[in-house]
């Protein structure tokens, strides 16, 4: 017999630091917001604060818009205040009366200096100026409440992700005050003084309180709070029946109901190490049933939930950060990205369905529907997601839309079994802020780095960098920003990672794109003398052959040598402002997208060893089979950077991402030795060169030619298996 839900005992803190889907006290749907977590959780006016702080979040993005610095100081306090309350300072004395007090009593510290440094704003104008004359003279309060906010946001970062981040703000603090001075070449920058830099730190736009924590108070609280009241209200549930339905007619098709519910679950949840937990106790156990290896289930389930960060049409908040740092609109972000996550998911059914057909998977063991699980989350899933994504493509804010989706789906879920009454909706609220407390003191903290790069001007040398070092290639700039996203995504959430990689590199990538517009006219021969002038401070003989024309290789070497600050200048005055939107959204994709493959890619993989754990397979080898089955991440960047996938007509894109599914395919088959059947050892280089022709962008009759050679190469496999299976 179970206990109670307000009977049973509580855990200890560090329980908190586990995914929520992990946590003892989340069982069918249901977080028991006063189980398993931590000491505040068990008292009632405690758990009506953390209430009413969610219902801020709602309110305060709904109907009062509070000035930025003040939202986002709240914001800040307020998960400051629940990080330290529910993570121990003297790890050996969790639990220890004093131990627990001084938490409490520093996290209300902090949460009163970040409310201070919001009121403290105006006068600190004013005051200085009137009795220095010099702006951002601070006072000794101000000192100490701005040292205990950068140190606690560094501090609590430390205790939620890892040293990585910490060492980042250390670093780029320590560069502008006086790093930068002493270093060489392109990272060499002028120091700061310390007021300056705290000012900067606190009150700029790219600073702790500025931009990027704007996304987090505005955007990702609100959309993970919305995925708290989908989990509560039984649509999770939903989403695998709804999957059990769909796929349980194929082979293998307990595999593909982790494929689909992972991916619509993903989008929502924000974080693959999450997803691949509460999607996985259900769906891993389901594979292996189904005959599937422990290995493979698990790499199924971390490709999956890896893949429903870039799944429309909230791409794990993803696409919020992404108009937050181009300005390009939501719709425009979304509707790009829908054909890249088809091919992505096909990849992932692709290695599942080969994998069936190698092993001889069949379909009898899909579990029996639970047809109260789907009615009941039905409408809790499918109204106030499709009102959500109406609200988003027709122009309203993301705040706005996920505030109207919360109240929706509550309005909806009275007609449903799943109601939520005020304690369902106290559970969701309380499930959304803890699972928001990491994210929030990462993106505070982020802003730290932002700030130092934007001030120091780090983001252009990183670029040059990146320019120098490719030497205008394009794939080794690619090859650069994976390795340099594998090592950041060790220890950061990809959200996090992709926000720091696109500070540094997205701007560079963009330009290396840019300068193949650039390459080409320098081709064809500029004759307008103004244009061509832009090109009279180059140091290069090619200069004089503007007007003629120039060979590809000359044209290559003029724009390669350009100066960085004169390429800033060139590209804009040249290159179409719709093009460079195009190469700016695609450079964002790439970076954004190989901020993903830190779960699926070994050494550090913390997707595929979470589902490792869940199928009790070997960690390392489930992050190898992981990393084979998620390949579609690698091909789909490439087809990012070197097709016109993104930007060109519907019918060009349908074109690209059509054909290159055979081409996906064709490589799933070499690298699983195995088709619809055995490929005889003739046949890889007929899959080869198919798959190669299949990838050729808008070369329609090349195109065909693959196609064929792959769909005949599959054909074979099909007989052979066929023969193989019939007694001679």
């Amino acid at each position: 017999m179970s206990l109670d839900p307000d009977q049973r005992p509580l855990t200890s803190r560090a329980e908190l630091d586990q995914p929520v889907e992990t946590v003892s006290g989340f069982r069918n749907g249901v977080v028991d917001f006063d189980y398993g977590v931590s000491h505040i959780w068990r008292y009632a006016p405690t758990l009506a604060l953390i209430c009413g702080f969610g219902l801020w979040h709602v309110a305060t993005n709904l109907f009062w818009n509070e000035p930025g610095l003040w939202q986002n100081a709240i914001h800040f306090a307020g998960f400051a205040f629940l990080g330290f309350a529910t993570s121990a300072t003297f790890k050996g004395h969790a639990e220890r009366p004093w131990s627990i007090a001084f938490d409490i009593i520093l996290g209300l510290l902090v949460a009163a200096s970040a409310l201070w440094i919001a009121s403290a704003e105006t006068g600190l104008y004013t005051r200085t100026l009137a009795k220095t004359g010099q702006a951002w003279q601070f006072g000794l309060i101000d000192w100490v409440a701005g040292f205990l906010v950068i140190a606690a946001a560094i501090e609590l970062t430390r205790r939620l992700t890892g040293w990585i981040i910490p060492v980042l703000v250390i670093i780029s603090l320590s560069y502008i005050l006086f790093l930068g001075e002493i270093l060489p070449g392109v990272f060499r920058a002028a120091s700061l003084p310390l007021n300056d830099v705290l000012f900067r730190s606190l009150y700029n736009d790219e600073g702790m309180f500025g931009t990027i924590t704007t996304i987090s108070s505005a955007n990702i609280t609100l959309f993970m709070i919305f995925g708290a009241f989908l989990v509560v209200s039984g649509a999770s549930d939903f989403v695998i029946e709804l999957s059990k339905i769909i796929a349980g007619r194929f082979r293998g098709g307990a595999a593909f109901v982790a494929v689909i519910s992972s991916a619509l679950t993903g989008t929502i949840s924000g974080s693959a190490v999450a997803n691949t937990a509460s999607t996985g106790i259900i769906t891993i156990p389901l594979m292996k049933a189904n005959g599937f290896r422990s290995k493979f289930a698990a790499g199924v389930e971390a490709s999956a939930s890896t893949g429903g960060q870039m799944m429309p049409p909230i791409m794990g908040a993803g696409a919020f950060v992404m108009v937050s740092f181009t300005g390009i609109s939501y719709s425009t972000i979304v509707i790009a990205s829908i054909i890249p996550a088809i091919l992505y998911f096909m990849a992932v059914a692709f290695m599942v369905r080969v994998e069936a057909m190698k092993h001889n998977i069949g379909t009898e063991r899909i579990d029996q529907i639970d047809r109260a699980k789907l009615l009941g989350g039905v409408l809790n899933f499918v109204l106030p997601l499709a009102v959500m994504t109406y609200m988003l493509v027709t122009g309203r804010t993301p705040s706005f839309a996920a505030c109207f989706a919360i109240g929706t789906l509550i309005v909806v879920s009275w007609v449903t079994p799943n109601r939520m009454g005020p304690r369902r909706i106290s559970r969701a609220l309380v499930l959304g802020i803890k699972t928001s407390i990491m994210t929030a003191i990462l993106l505070v903290t982020v802003g730290l780095i932002n700030n130092a790069v934007t001030t120091s001007g780090l983001a252009n040398g990183f670029a040059l960098m990146i320019a120098q070092w490719s030497q205008g290639s394009i794939l080794i700039a690619v090859i650069l920003i994976a390795l340099v996203s594998l090592v950041l995504g060790m220890g950061l959430p990809v959200t996090a990672a992709y926000i720091v990689l696109s500070i540094l590199s997205a701007p560079a990538l963009a330009g290396l794109l840019a300068d193949g517009i650039l390459v080409e006219m320098l081709v064809q021969g500029i004759s307008d003398p103004a244009q061509a002038a832009m090109f009279a401070l180059v140091d290069s003989p090619h200069v004089a052959n503007i007007a003629s024309g120039l060979s590809p290789e000359d044209a290559k070497a003029l724009v390669g040598g350009l100066p960085f600050e004169l390429a800033l200048v060139i590209r804009p005055a040249l290159v179409d402002p719709e093009t460079l939107t195009v190469f700016l959204l695609t450079a964002h994709l790439i970076v954004f997208w190989l901020s993903q493959d830190s779960n699926v890619t070994p050494p550090v993989c913390l997707a595929a060893f979470t589902a490792a754990g869940i199928a009790k397979s070997p960690p390392m080898a489930t992050g190898v089979e992981a990393w084979k089955i998620a390949k579609g991440l690698y091909i789909i960047v490439l087809l990012f950077a070197f097709t016109p996938l993104i930007g060109s007509g519907f019918w060009d894109s349908v074109q690209i991402g059509g054909f290159a599914l055979a081409g996906i395919y064709s490589i799933t088959a070499l690298i699983q030795r195995y088709a619809e059947g055995p490929i005889p050892l003739w046949l890889y280089p007929v899959f080869v060169a198919g798959g190669a022709l299949c990838f050729v962008p808008l070369n329609l009759p090349l195109n065909i030619a693959g196609a064929v050679l792959v769909g005949g190469s599959i054909f074979i496999t099909s007989r052979r298996a066929e023969q193989i299976a019939t007694p001679q």
